[in-house]
């Protein structure tokens, strides 16, 4: 059995670990305090769904409030028993009745599908939101901690 050389495994456990640890200190600062009554802000747990096929598994999120009508998501994905993905999403929406409608997109590099548009809604307690790029279609279900 032939294996990879190092150097490239290196590299590559190097990528997919930096947005990793990047997640994990944004997760534990923001588990660390209780959650900001009626807001969306903070932790969230659940999972992704592909529609167009059975993909799917764990997935967290962190959001932070960037300005008057926008957020951004951290997102750290599972896939499978040893991937994970992280990447950050700028989310853009109205505050209503102590929900949020938001849209969304983020090219996340052709290596993991290109484009990603995103349609949602969040309140205090949940997060739901449809995404879609040239490949993939499917959703996020997402509650507090």
């Amino acid at each position: 059995m032939k294996s990879l050389p190092l150097l490239p495994m290196t590299l590559l456990a190097s990528v997919l670990s930096t947005g990793c640890t990047s997640f994990e200190s944004d997760w534990k600062a923001t588990t660390r305090y209780p959650t900001p009554p009626g807001d969306i802000t903070g932790p969230w747990i659940g999972t992704w769904q592909n529609t167009n096929n059975a993909h799917g598994d764990q997935l967290r999120a962190v959001i932070r409030r960037v300005g008057l009508h926008e957020w951004q998501a951290h997102f750290h994905a599972h896939y499978g028993r040893l991937l994970t993905f992280s990447y950050r999403a700028q989310l853009t929406g109205n505050e209503q009745e102590g929900r949020v409608q938001f849209t969304g997109e983020q090219n996340l590099g052709w290596l993991a599908g290109g484009t990603f548009r995103y349609v949602g809604e969040a309140n205090p307690t949940n997060f739901f939101s449809t995404y879609e790029n040239v490949y993939d279609s499917g959703t996020f279900t997402l509650h507090r901690p």
